[in-house]
């Protein structure tokens, strides 16, 4: 199967889905790269605790965002 092939049936899987399935993926997603952010806080940041390593979060998805 090639790239463009596998993609096309992705794309027809996802079309297949209630918005809501959709959005379950989109929120998983968006938790695991939370996840994968707290991470590199951690370890840029040794000794933050739980409590900074959310403020770093917050920080950095503001400026995502352009706020």
């Amino acid at each position: 199967m090639t790239a463009e092939v596998a993609l096309q049936r992705q794309i027809e899987h996802y079309r297949r889905m209630t918005g809501e399935q959709r959005l379950a993926i989109a929120l998983d997603l968006h938790t695991m790269a939370c996840d994968i952010a707290r991470e590199g806080i951690r370890r840029q940041h040794p000794a933050a605790d739980a409590v900074k390593v959310e403020e770093l979060l917050q920080s950095r998805l503001k400026l995502v965002r352009g706020v």
